[in-house]
């Protein structure tokens, strides 16, 4: 991918509605069952949270989507196994997190994410309200980061086959499985 292939990504994966979705969802139950958080309560408490998730977001796409990516010449797409075992798969989820493709197509460090973590949490020690910053906090923040990283790369993975196997005609599942399979493909 080029640069401006990199940065189109990060703009579209920022734009998607279901990143919205999921950014105004979760600001919903975070205000609603503490209201006494940093961010307040009612629609000021929401506006904040939806405020500072949109700019870790775009901080985190800027980072590991485009900037890192750009530099290092990383493939920022995750790669499907689809033929391989599931146990393969499984494993290939994991370590992607540690070790992905880089834009020649040989397996390389993913940078995007063992830097891109790091750079993200360090910017967001500057503006995310009541966050501790000190270095026992960034650290746990980098390895639940690093932790859950896979979680993403198991949905890519496989709900495709679940979505397939069960038949489900969901409209909110086709349109996930559609962005999935956008993502997937490097484009042309």
């Amino acid at each position: 991918m080029t640069p401006r292939e990199k940065g189109w990504l990060a703009l579209r994966n920022v734009t998607d509605p279901f990143n919205g979705l999921t950014i105004l969802g979760d600001a919903g139950v975070a205000v609603g069952a503490n209201a006494h958080s940093q961010y307040g309560p009612g629609m000021t408490g929401f506006g904040r949270y939806v405020g500072v998730s949109y700019t870790q977001d775009m901080t985190g796409e800027l980072f590991g989507t485009f900037l890192i990516p750009t530099i290092v010449r990383q493939d920022p797409h995750y790669h499907r196994m689809p033929g391989a075992s599931i146990p393969r798969r499984a494993a290939h989820a994991i370590l992607q997190v540690v070790w992905t493709q880089g834009d020649n197509g040989k397996g390389m460090v993913n940078y995007a994410d063992l830097v891109g973590f790091a750079i993200d949490d360090e910017i967001g020690n500057l503006y995310v309200p009541g966050r501790q910053t000190n270095l026992p906090a960034s650290g746990a923040r980098y390895s639940i980061g690093l932790a859950t990283a896979p979680i993403d790369n198991f949905v890519t993975e496989f709900l495709p086959d679940v979505a397939r196997r069960f038949h489900l005609r969901v409209v909110l599942i086709q349109r996930i499985i559609n962005q999935v399979a956008r993502t997937d493909a490097p484009e042309q």
